[in-house]
């Protein structure tokens, strides 16, 4: 059962602004992960199930989160179907975030009152999300779309709470165009949590990459 609601959840988004992104088997190597992500100043973590098994690791990193991280909230994404929303959920997922609209999960996710974010790449898309409850849509793939797309959607709707994934990058003038757009929060994965991070389990350098991303967007918000 999700620790907090889809309130809270987003909350912590605005207060933020960025979810790390993060996938691998290993589970030990995934504590590191998160603990060095929570000593950088994060307070979310989207664990992407992506592999085989992918529903064991995050049992074992949201227990662990619980029991060591207080306050850090982890959430799932890659979901495609109600099916695996509602597993994920049953095992303490605080949100659900998908590479696609499916009205299938937002039900699910409504009923628990857990945050869902879809991925959508039309402003179609967008309204239908909100009509359905969403309270932060998830642009995907940002890299196709950019921060001139995000502008546009929040002339005729600013109500709505973007978070792009893709083509976040952790340069101060990346996050700022991004920031100046109207974006609410940002996903960032290899970005941030490079695979020479991963391969050489460095994580001092991901501590200190995370605490940079994170002062920068403070300061860009100022």
């Amino acid at each position: 059962m999700a620790q907090y609601t889809r309130i809270e959840v987003a909350t912590i988004m605005k207060e933020t602004g960025m979810v790390p992104l993060f996938y691998h088997q290993d589970i030990e190597l995934g504590k590191n992960v998160l603990k060095a992500c929570y000593d950088g100043g994060a307070r979310l973590l989207e664990f992407t199930a992506r592999g085989d098994f992918a529903h064991e690791v995050f049992s074992a990193l949201i227990k662990y989160a619980i029991a060591e991280l207080p306050g850090m909230v982890i959430g799932v994404g890659s979901i495609t179907d109600a099916a695996s929303a509602s597993l994920y959920m049953a095992l303490g997922a605080n949100f659900i975030i998908t590479p696609v609209l499916r009205e299938d999960i937002a039900i699910v996710c409504n009923r628990r009152k857990v945050l869902w974010s879809p991925g959508c790449g039309t402003l179609t898309e967008i309204s239908k999300a909100e009509e359905l409850g969403c309270e932060i849509v998830k642009l995907f793939p940002g890299n196709i779309y950019g921060p001139k797309f995000v502008k546009g959607i929040k002339g005729p709707q600013p109500w709505t709470n973007i978070m792009p994934t893709g083509g976040v990058t952790t340069e101060e003038s990346n996050l700022k165009d991004w920031f100046d757009s109207g974006v609410t929060c940002v996903g960032m994965g290899s970005q941030l949590i490079s695979k020479e991070i991963l391969a050489n389990k460095d994580y001092k350098k991901l501590e200190s990459k995370v605490s940079e991303v994170m002062l920068t967007i403070k300061k860009i918000r100022a």
